[in-house]
């Protein structure tokens, strides 16, 4: 379909209306309730997992208390099916008052009391996904308004039940609307996940200059088909959508289900690596009342956390693919550091990789420290000419940290990432 005149015009228009508030200069982080508690609204036989301020005051409270604010997970974000399922007599969105009975403006207060931010979803359309009331073009204004007098530091714009003429104009919209009310909001939107997510129908120039993130394709389920069909979306359309991305502005895989019930270890290791290479929001959608041990180490890597919080912003790309089904990720870092992630896609057993890092395009002539991101050690110094092998598990990855040890390791791939040529392809060997 291509984009009525209307939507044309708006597209066109866009630029004077960008939005630059400031925010999320590096990937926002925290919790959202979707994935794990999805439209559970049934408090009675289900008090401690339904939709409710209770379960946002307890994940507050866990985020505050268990060493994750500290980390930079800061916002605590509600999802579908807050609200009541009619506006009230003035128009406005109402929180359900049997469910968030103290209401969000006392839920902001307790999440600001405690450090952290709080976020908040509608949908640009008649309904909600969940079949709440949706924000149409006449109430956008408004419900923007709503939100900055409730104290809300985040919205998630969704897209069901909305046409792309719709979108084309209530998207922009929104964000000129967020911007006059003169609270800072991040703002999330659905809209290229809507429209297939590449161009011609989605300009990802005008998308950076009025959203703070943005999601580009499906849901993510508690699967590990899930996230690899994420991955491959994302690496296989990484020269559309990685020069897309920056600070200020993301592209959002969608949350992180570790700690949850469909991946293993070494799968939620390598859901954190990727999502870290993407320059991804770190979403968790778990219960941290409950979470494992383990799964809290993955989440709660500082290394990790550091590189996903690079201040360059650089989208990591994938750079190599092998016939034996490893590939390898790098992400260009500040002070001319790298990430390189290798990732198995193998089911029988550990796999035992050869490379170097000349066949991985670094500089000629120069040393690197290298530091492996899981094990948190130094292991050792590479010459980029030097051959070295990692040992990576099934749907497991391998990741390390690299920072140059000479003078000569100058910030060469940045350029290079940043505008990759048209010959800088996946290798195949």
């Amino acid at each position: 379909v291509v984009l009525s005149g209307l939507a044309l015009a708006v597209a066109l228009a866009l630029p004077s209306v960008a939005l630059e508030n400031g925010l999320a200069r590096t990937p926002p982080m925290g919790w959202m309730s979707w994935e794990r508690f999805r439209c559970n609204v049934d408090c009675q036989a289900d008090p401690r997992n339904c939709i409710s301020e209770q379960l946002f005051f307890e994940m507050a409270d866990r985020l505050a208390e268990d060493g994750w604010r500290e980390l930079g997970y800061e916002y605590v974000n509600i999802d579908d099916c807050w609200s009541a399922k009619q506006r009230d007599e003035a128009g406005q969105l109402v929180p359900d008052p049997k469910r968030f009975p103290s209401g969000i403006r006392a839920l902001a207060d307790y999440v600001h009391a405690r450090g952290l931010k709080l976020g908040i979803y509608a949908d640009l359309g008649v309904f909600t996904c969940g079949g709440y009331p949706g924000t149409m073009l006449e109430h956008v204004t408004q419900d923007a308004q709503t939100f900055a007098a409730w104290g809300v530091d985040m919205l998630k714009l969704d897209g069901c039940y909305s046409t792309a003429e719709e979108q084309a104009k209530g998207y922009p919209e929104m964000a000129r609307a967020l911007n006059a009310t003169g609270r800072p909001i991040v703002y999330s939107c659905s809209w290229p996940a809507y429209q297939g997510g590449l161009p011609p129908k989605v300009n990802y120039t005008i998308l950076a200059e009025i959203c703070n993130l943005w999601r580009n394709y499906d849901d993510i389920q508690d699967s590990w088909d899930s996230v690899l069909s994420i991955v491959d979306w994302f690496f296989t359309n990484q020269d559309v959508l990685q020069p897309a991305a920056g600070p200020g502005h993301w592209n959002d895989p969608d949350m992180l289900i570790i700690g949850n019930f469909g991946l293993s270890y070494e799968q939620s290791r390598s859901q954190m690596a990727l999502w870290t290479v993407m320059a991804a929001p770190l979403l968790m959608s778990t219960d941290l009342r409950t979470i494992s041990l383990s799964a809290k180490e993955i989440l709660q890597n500082r290394l990790m956390i550091q590189i996903n919080q690079d201040p360059l912003g650089i989208q990591g790309r994938r750079i190599v693919k092998e016939k034996s089904h490893i590939e390898v990720f790098l992400r260009p870092l500040s002070q001319a550091a790298s990430a390189l992630v290798f990732f198995s896609r193998r089911t029988d057993m550990p796999f035992r990789y050869t490379t170097s890092l000349a066949k991985l395009h670094f500089p000629e002539d120069a040393v690197y420290e290298v530091q492996d991101v899981y094990v948190g050690k130094v292991v050792g110094t590479l010459k980029t000419a030097d051959n070295f092998s990692v040992v990576i598990n099934p749907s497991g990855v391998v990741m390390w940290y690299l920072r140059p040890m000479a003078l000569q390791a100058q910030p060469w791939h940045v350029v290079r990432q940043q505008a990759p040529s048209k010959g800088f392809h996946p290798a195949l060997l």
